[in-house]
């Protein structure tokens, strides 16, 4: 099947954005009392460039503790939308960048990011919390990349933002599971980035999915982005039992804390 309508059948732009009747039904979670918006993401994390962040361990003491309610969760899924959202426009807006027979695939991309930043933000409005404002983003990580100069560079980030945003819904499913309608949502979404993130790696000419921690042909500077990736080891199932550690783990995707999702982030806020 061609990917613009695969991806069309699987992310419908006027479901996020026009649907009343579930971000009506949002509304209810008033009821659960109001939670302290993530005012920012942490800044000052150039470090990491270096020093890739284990999955499932605590940041380093100069980021801000990702805290786990449902506000927080809608907060930094967000920012990671407006990332996105933001990393695509200029891209396609950058003249002689994205070769003519690409410009379709990311046309479509952009058109599902922007969707689901106006999604998350109305669901916010709806539970009485603020939608954070849309970061300063600096797309070189303080000089570390060129994306809008060199389009090879252009799909490394690409891969890296999907491929972080995929491990970081996952991450946060438990804490939006409180209403079904904003987890439905949230699953809806991830699915739709996870086809995102196996498209450009495709185009990259990678495998669709990670196998260990091995984000494939991926600088050292994203690194965190694939940490914890190797783990075989599900609910006590050894999964390179039967097919080697390799497919074992790419059998299984593994989930991105928010603390460390906010830290990947962190690398392009100024």
């Amino acid at each position: 099947m061609n990917i613009l309508k695969l991806l069309d059948r699987l992310s419908d732009d006027k479901f996020f954005t026009k649907e009343a009747s579930r971000l009506e039904t949002i509304s209810s979670l008033g009821t659960f009392g109001k939670k302290a918006a993530v005012a920012a993401i942490p800044l000052g994390l150039g470090a990491l460039m270096t020093t890739p962040v284990k999955a499932g361990t605590t940041t380093s003491s100069s980021s801000m503790a990702f805290k786990s309610t449902l506000s927080d969760a809608l907060q930094l899924a967000l920012t990671l939308e407006y990332l996105e959202d933001e990393y695509y426009r200029v891209g396609l807006n950058t003249a002689n960048l994205i070769p003519s027979g690409d410009r379709a695939v990311f046309s479509q991309i952009s058109k599902h990011e922007t969707a689901h930043v106006a999604f998350l933000k109305s669901a916010l409005s709806s539970l009485g919390e603020t939608p954070t404002a849309k970061p300063t983003f600096d797309f070189t990580a303080g000089g570390n990349f060129a994306p809008f100069s060199d389009y090879q560079q252009f799909l490394i980030l690409a891969q890296a933002f999907e491929d972080t945003g995929v491990r970081a819904y996952k991450g946060q499913a438990g804490n939006v599971m409180s209403n079904k309608d904003v987890l439905t949502a949230a699953l809806q979404i991830h699915s739709v980035e996870a086809r995102h993130a196996s498209e450009v790696r495709r185009m990259r000419n990678n495998k669709g999915w990670i196998e260990l921690n091995d984000g494939g042909n991926m600088p050292a500077a994203t690194n965190p982005v694939y940490a914890g990736e190797q783990n075989i080891s599900q609910a006590g199932f050894n999964t390179s039992t039967a097919f080697g550690a390799a497919a074992g783990s790419a059998a299984f995707d593994e989930v991105l804390s928010g603390s460390d999702a906010a830290a990947i982030a962190g690398l392009f806020i100024k």
